[in-house]
């Protein structure tokens, strides 16, 4: 980075127009007194919650001239010296001497492309009257380096692609329960939700688009945040480790059993590198790997790991085809909705399996989006000890409000049987107007 290119950098931020922006359900606190950090998945929407923040800067009245914004992936900076750090600021001041005194405020993005900027921010926060803001697309590398670094004076956000509550505010729509023909709406959108995704450049795009541009997301997330940052050697194995995870989300996931499916395929891997591929695809941000609802870590440890992907979209990125299993992208949007509430999330196995439950054993919730023969032992399950059998699946609402013990959660979606409807109105207003879910009230 030499100090020419950062000056142009800097002035053409300040000459031109913020991007055009939707606001999103996060907002960033302006004077926190905190490094704020940013994590997640590439193109999930982390930048524009940075422009959405500058906007309300600009808007109470701070001077363009103090805002700072450098994405440290844009070629003009690269490549990135720990020393050369220190330009940012001087180059800033002699640009704009209006600059040299007064708070400043800095937009950091993509900071793991900057070595050494965690000690440097440390340093800022020290010495300077400044605010910054920092985005990663390694949640573990942010999470990690900014915590350390700042012992206690920081907060992490963590990003995900949209919400279906989000979702239907960018397409502009707005659910009003027990209108039919917001419902119909709605229920298309949420399918639409479940076949595309949640990315904000996908949602908007043009349907002919969408399919390009996750497949584009897809060869990016690859190559970008695992075969370049993490020196891969054989990046063959990481795109079929990697396909594997996105055609088989809403599944458990045995790394043991992968790898000897790998060895059999021709691939020469040993166990370990599985494992730490693993790693990488959470670091990345692309997939959670929940473990068995166990008392002793040890157990947890043995048993496979309940698998969800990022984004339901990015399935069909693939070539796992758009329609591919309806019922395990449900299930992987229901889990990432829960996720944005909280961190810690398991799966209950033992003579049938339980989808999700929290980690003070609160909230247990079963999905399935058809109740057929197929599912019917997931309702037995779910039932156990409530008094219903699955012969009286069509009386179960009235249930709902009388359960003793913990109390299950069950949103059976279903297209061709109407005595679930009521359970479908219940689960899409959940989805799109209101958190925590609440049981349903029977009507």
């Amino acid at each position: 980075m030499n100090s020419d290119s950062l000056k142009y950098v800097l002035r053409e931020f300040v000459g031109r127009a913020l991007p055009e922006n939707r606001s999103r359900e996060l907002s960033l606190p302006t004077d926190s007194g905190k490094v704020i950090g940013l994590c997640g998945v590439r193109r999930c929407g982390k930048t524009f919650l940075f422009f959405d923040t500058i906007r309300r800067l600009l808007a109470q009245g701070v001077d363009r001239r103090r805002i700072v914004y450098l994405n440290f992936e844009d070629d003009r900076l690269q490549p990135v010296q720990p020393a050369e750090l220190d330009l940012v600021l001087r180059c800033l001041r002699e640009v704009f001497p209006e600059a040299a005194t007064g708070r400043l405020y800095l937009f950091l993005d993509e900071v793991q492309s900057a070595p050494g900027w965690d000690r440097w921010v440390r340093r800022l926060c020290d010495t300077e009257d400044v605010s910054v803001f920092v985005t990663g697309s390694s949640s573990r590398v942010l999470t990690r380096d900014l915590s350390s670094a700042m012992r206690g004076r920081s907060v992490t956000y963590e990003v995900f692609p949209l919400g279906f509550r989000e979702f239907l505010a960018f397409r502009d729509l707005r659910h009003e329960p027990y209108n039919a023909r917001s419902e119909s709406r709605t229920r298309a959108a949420f399918e639409d939700y479940l076949r595309w995704g949640g990315f904000p450049e996908v949602v908007l795009a043009a349907p002919a688009m969408r399919p390009l541009i996750l497949e584009e997301y897809a060869s990016v997330m690859l190559h970008r945040d695992l075969v370049e940052r993490n020196a891969i050697r054989n990046e063959a194995l990481m795109h079929a480790f990697l396909r594997h995870c996105f055609r088989n989300t809403a599944t458990l996931l045995s790394l043991s059993k992968l790898h000897r499916d790998f060895q059999s395929e021709g691939y020469e891997i040993s166990k370990n590198t599985i494992f730490e591929y693993a790693r990488m695809l959470e670091d990345a941000g692309l997939i959670f790997l929940l473990p068995r609802h166990e008392e002793s870590v040890r157990k947890q440890a043995r048993n496979p790991k309940k698998l969800h992907v990022i984004d339901p979209g990015l399935i069909g990125a693939f070539k796992a085809g758009a329609e591919r299993d309806v019922g395990h992208k449900l299930e992987t949007a229901v889990f990432l909705e829960c996720r944005r509430r909280a961190r810690e999330w398991h799966y209950h196995a033992g003579d049938g399996e339980l989808d999700l439950c929290d980690a003070e054993d609160r909230l247990f919730i079963n999905i399935c989006w058809n109740l057929s023969d197929a599912t019917t032992g997931k309702l037995a399950l779910t039932l156990a000890g409530t008094g219903i059998t699955p012969g009286e699946i069509d009386a179960t609402t009235e249930h709902w409000n009388t359960l003793a013990g913990p109390t299950y959660f069950n949103h059976y979606i279903s297209n061709d049987l109407p005595a679930f409807e009521k359970e479908y109105r219940a689960f899409i207003t959940q989805l799109s107007a209101s958190w925590p879910i609440q049981i349903p009230t029977s009507r």
